[in-house]
């Protein structure tokens, strides 16, 4: 069985491949020249980290331009991070690189001796779980993220685990639902955003807890985000679209069977306008930097609307 992580990933491969090859071209060699000597990834400012890292493979691989070279310099800059103290986004974009790396070029990061650092990774994340049964942003979160549950559980079953006591977690996903559609980020929250929605279904798919999902009403709220720019705005609040939630709503609805609810047309336009001059995505339309993390979600869009 493929992890979700495999099986997104194949599938935005799938759609890649027809993207026209002077895209896909010039997409994956700005990327590979956002290498640094370390082997690892950065964003706009700053060193090499496990996030945009994984990022960048992940955008490198649905292009099919992850090399050896590449992987293995990756890897290298990744195992060396083994021992050093990460925050748990990079922990987690640790292993989702790993993954990659694995993955695509055989190139292992996390090895059978590395078992005492998985049993404490996973130790961590359960350590963030809280009393509604979602898992916290940090250790002194007292309340569950939707997110942080998502990308929690899909570590875990990355590492070959299952969240403990997982039917508090799909009650806590119950409790985030929306009764107007779409899900909360966290129960302060007062409307519901396409991102915690994507990540509370990724999270019910990832558990096979897809029957739980109120499809009509998600499947409405999501194509009710659907700007006049053609993508997908984060809530009903923000008044333009930008590049995250035009992917993770496409992945969403797809994930429900249900991607035509938008106009699919109108999202590839407007994840093509966010094209960066040289190659690279920007994330909104008053954005004019690109970055990794943006050209993953540009290359994903493309792929699913292709």
């Amino acid at each position: 069985m493929l992890t979700y992580l495999q099986d997104l990933t194949l599938r935005l491969a799938a759609g890649a491949m027809r993207l026209d090859d002077s895209v896909r071209q010039t997409h994956g060699a700005w990327l590979a020249g956002q290498q640094r000597a370390d082997g690892g990834f950065a964003g706009r400012e700053g060193g090499s980290d496990p996030y945009y890292t994984a990022f960048a493979l992940r955008g490198l691989w649905i292009l099919d331009a992850l090399t050896p070279e590449i992987g293995q310099a990756a890897a290298g800059f990744l195992r060396g991070r083994l021992d050093q103290r990460e925050g748990i986004v990079d922990l987690i974009s640790l292993i989702f690189g790993a993954a990659i790396c694995e993955m695509a070029v055989d190139a292992e990061v996390i090895g059978e001796e590395d078992g005492g650092w998985v049993d404490n990774v996973a130790e961590l994340l359960e350590s963030l779980r809280t009393d509604d049964g979602g898992y916290a942003k940090s250790p002194e979160g007292r309340a569950g993220s939707t997110y942080q549950t998502f990308l929690s559980v899909l570590c875990l079953e990355l590492m070959g685990r299952q969240p403990r006591r997982s039917e508090t977690v799909l009650e806590f996903l119950d409790s985030q639902a929306h009764p107007e559609g779409g899900y909360l980020e966290i129960r302060a929250a007062k409307r519901a955003g396409v991102n915690p929605t994507a990540a509370a279904i990724g999270t019910l798919k990832t558990l096979g807890a897809m029957d739980r999902v109120d499809r009509a009403t998600t499947i409405d709220f999501l194509a009710e985000m659907q700007s006049d720019e053609g993508g997908l705005t984060a809530n009903t609040r923000i008044p333009f679209a930008d590049l995250l939630s035009s992917c993770t709503g496409m992945i969403t609805l797809e994930d429900l069977d249900a991607s035509d609810a938008v106009d699919r047309e109108a999202v590839r336009r407007y994840a093509e306008s966010m094209q960066a001059d040289g190659g690279g995505f920007t994330g909104f339309a008053l954005d004019h930097i690109a970055d990794v993390e943006y050209t993953f979600y540009g290359l994903a869009t493309l792929a699913l609307t292709v």
